[in-house]
């Protein structure tokens, strides 16, 4: 965490998103962790259903505590009237907060953060899509909707912060180029998380980890699987770390392969302690924005196949033709064989190469200094300035 000067007159930052999971959590829990840290006052609004130990057990690692407060209200996933109610309390709560900056994450976050302007005009908005709606099926009715409002909403974002180059270019082509001030800022993960794991004695040949839903492309791997079996006449041994609504149709699969006795469902785990299960993380997505699970496993130095999909070429870097197509059994059989056939010096040492890269360019810290750079940016920009003086932002060096 940045050991960064405090600043006399610092930022109220709120951010606001619909659930508490996944890789969205994890980057807004981890920005205003290095936003506490850095003297500014945070606070949260998000949807009370996700709130549990898990939850409460992330937000007790912002230093200081979320000053502004944390609200939660229920917040559905798609647009309908609870919207209203929802949108009500935020607005309360944003009375309350007066912020600088209000952030919204997220297609759901997005809207409220960049609605508020009708509200709380004086705010800067940023919004950060996390991928979400422009990973819908370009066409289809629901994206349309999703992109129609995108579009409403771009003339009231002051700074876009994009996760990765893919979805600034989704939201290019899809949406139009923003007017407004915009910055890629990549995700990223701390110092402890570059400690190199070892897999255990009794380790899986093959480790998916991440949400059990058709997205991930895990029927894909599951029928490498048994490619793999049949052209070798020994089935590979994998691990499914995660839960989603396709655990019962993954493991009919599963069975329907012949596989089923060489796949196990282990349920939800911590990251660091799942990637000690399998010799080879697999990550066979159909879509995805900047996976903190590839970022993670490159930093632990888990051997990884993975496809060429959303922002996994931006951290391969110079080893992104180590990535291969999506829906693809016959490919992802036999990067299967040849990763298992290697020796294991041979997997570290590749593995190795893609966590050096990924140290340089996708650190908490960075990230954090790019957010509060279009922060201050978009202050600097406004006329007249916001009577409060925010406009000087701590640097972190």
């Amino acid at each position: 965490m940045a050991s960064a000067p405090r600043h006399a007159q610092n930022l109220r930052i709120v951010h606001v998103f619909r659930a508490p999971l996944g890789g969205l959590f994890r980057h807004v829990v981890d920005l205003a962790a290095e936003q506490c840290a850095r003297g500014h006052e945070v606070g949260m609004f998000f949807d009370g259903g996700g709130r549990c130990p898990r939850v409460e057990e992330a937000l007790a690692r912002l230093p200081g505590g979320a000053r502004l407060g944390v609200v939660t209200t229920p917040i559905q996933r798609n647009p309908g009237l609870t919207d209203i109610s929802a949108f009500a309390r935020f607005s309360a709560f944003l009375r309350r907060a007066q912020p600088d900056i209000v952030h919204g994450h997220g297609s759901k976050g997005g809207v409220y953060a960049r609605a508020s302007a009708l509200t709380h005009p004086r705010a800067v908005r940023a919004y950060t899509p996390h991928g979400g709606s422009f990973n819908y099926r370009p066409g289809a009715p629901v994206h349309r909707a999703y992109m129609l409002a995108e579009r409403a909403m771009a003339p009231l974002t002051d700074v876009f912060l994009f996760e990765s180059a893919y979805i600034a270019g989704r939201f290019d082509e899809f949406v139009g180029a923003p007017t407004r001030l915009r910055k890629i800022v990549a995700n990223g993960i701390g110092p402890a998380e570059f400690v190199p794991l070892t897999p255990k004695e009794d380790a899986a040949d093959l480790l998916y980890v991440g949400e059990l839903r058709a997205a991930k492309g895990i029927d894909t791997l599951l029928e490498a699987i048994a490619r793999v079996g049949r052209a070798r006449g020994l089935i590979p041994r994998a691990v499914l770390v995660g839960s989603g609504p396709d655990k019962a149709s993954l493991a009919e699969l599963a069975q329907r392969l012949g596989i089923a006795p060489f796949v196990s469902f282990s349920g939800q785990l911590p990251a660091r302690q799942a990637f000690q299960l399998g010799r080879v993380l697999v990550v066979p997505s159909r879509a995805e924005s900047l996976p903190y699970i590839v970022l993670e496993a490159a930093g632990a130095h888990v051997p990884m196949i993975a496809t060429n999909v959303g922002g996994i070429p931006e951290i391969y870097g110079p080893y992104r033709d180590r990535l291969l197509p999506p829906d693809d059994p016959a490919d992802l059989q036999a990067r299967i064989e040849a990763t298992l056939a290697m020796s294991d010096a041979e997997r570290s040492a590749r593995a190795a190469e893609l966590s050096a890269y990924v140290a340089q360019h996708f650190s908490i810290e960075s990230m954090a200094n790019a957010v509060m750079a279009g922060y201050s940016e978009a202050l600097a920009l406004r006329r007249p300035p916001l009577t409060r003086q925010t406009a000087t932002v701590p640097s972190a060096h």
